[in-house]
């Protein structure tokens, strides 16, 4: 386990767009719209996902901690926000705006040039109540891991009956 470093979490925020576009670019739509069953999401919705979050969740919560800290309580998210905002898009378009707005989003924060003691300062979540920005901005990465794992995940189910014997060596097929 590590501990949360500034640095380290600018990075790997900074990669997500080009790996989801590295990844999704020139796969046939099938691919991208492809889910796991009724209320799950293909890799499309995840990257409209990424998006709204984007615009309305991550640095949006860092700038009410640093200016308002916890009297000013984060808007609820829209987990589903995505759905409508994503209407009408094509996938080059979605992450064209997810690369644009997270380098917003990073310059954002490397203009904040945050201290240790930023980095304790707190918010008030809606359900969760207090939380720091060390928390959020952990959270972030954490966020983008665990959707960039949920697409692999989607696209490797594709191939689940194809796979034959090899699927007890590949347990992201069955999770």
């Amino acid at each position: 386990m590590k501990s949360f470093d500034l640095q380290e979490a600018i990075h790997l925020l900074k990669t997500t767009p080009s790996v989801l576009a590295t990844l999704l670019s020139d796969l046939p739509e099938g691919w991208i719209h492809a889910d796991e069953g009724p209320d799950t999401w293909s890799p499309f919705d995840v990257l409209g996902h990424l998006v709204h979050g984007e615009k309305t969740d991550w640095a949006p919560r860092v700038r009410i901690i640093l200016e308002d800290g916890p009297s000013r309580p984060f808007p609820a998210f829209d987990r589903s926000g995505h759905v409508e905002a994503s209407q009408g898009q094509s996938l080059h378009q979605l992450l064209d705006a997810f690369e644009r707005l997270r380098a917003e989003s990073i310059a954002f924060l490397k203009r904040q040039d945050l201290t240790d003691a930023d980095l304790a300062r707190k918010g008030r979540h809606p359900d969760f109540g207090e939380v720091t920005l060390r928390q959020l901005l952990s959270t972030w990465v954490v966020h983008d891991l665990s959707h960039l794992r949920q697409i692999a995940r989607v696209l490797a189910k594709q191939y689940k009956t194809e796979i034959g014997p090899w699927e007890q060596y590949l347990p992201v097929v069955d999770e």
